[in-house]
């Protein structure tokens, strides 16, 4: 069982309890909240595990949560869904270190590894052991790896799309993560990288 809790906020009651189900399944305990402001008004310091959060929500935003989280709240990491899959919010998350950034509707998998990816950031709890720190690869989010093994076999970013079921908009921000993660400047050089053949 895990002792770290999943809070989810979404002004959507039946993504709610759709999510509160199925992570509930997976031995997570969970936590839900219908707005920003009741999220906040309820956090506590030493609260530990992730945030499933929405961007559009009436009130506050769910961005303008990250950045309050970011400037004085307890340390979650945050795996961003959304229903409208826009660049320029979706880099906005991502520079405030967002996990992953997940077009509505999703595979519950697909959200389940970007939780369990999340939850490796966590400092150890009092008393574990310190893991071992990841590798720029195992850095990069589910979806990320997914975009990565398409790249390196050449698929240009709307089939990329047409593979995942996303929007060319969102594989272009997956693939600029994937580069800066790795330290690469283009697709040639990730090329390079993951295939020592091609060196």
């Amino acid at each position: 069982m895990h002792r770290d809790t999943i809070f989810i906020v979404d002004d959507d009651p039946s993504v709610r309890d759709a999510l509160s189900l199925l992570l509930s399944l997976r031995g997570h305990p969970t936590a839900t909240f219908a707005s920003a402001e009741d999220f906040l008004a309820a956090v506590q310091p030493a609260w530990r595990g992730c945030v499933v959060l929405d961007i559009r929500m009436p009130g506050m935003s769910g961005l303008e949560l990250q950045r309050q989280l970011a400037q004085g709240g307890p340390r979650l990491p945050i795996v961003v869904i959304t229903a409208h899959g826009d660049v320029a919010a979706a880099r906005q998350a991502f520079l405030a270190d967002a996990v992953d950034f997940i077009e509505k509707p999703f595979d519950g998998e697909q959200l389940l590894a970007a939780i369990a990816s999340a939850l490796t950031r966590l400092s150890p709890a009092p008393g574990a052991a310190a893991p071992e720190a990841p590798t720029p690869a195992q850095a990069l989010s589910a979806r990320e790896s997914e975009v990565m093994a398409l790249l390196v076999q050449g698929l240009h970013n709307r089939r990329i799309a047409e593979e995942l079921g996303i929007s060319p908009r969102t594989v272009e921000v997956h693939k600029a993560r994937v580069l800066e993660k790795l330290g690469v400047r283009n697709v040639v050089e990730l090329v390079r990288l993951v295939d020592p053949r091609r060196r």
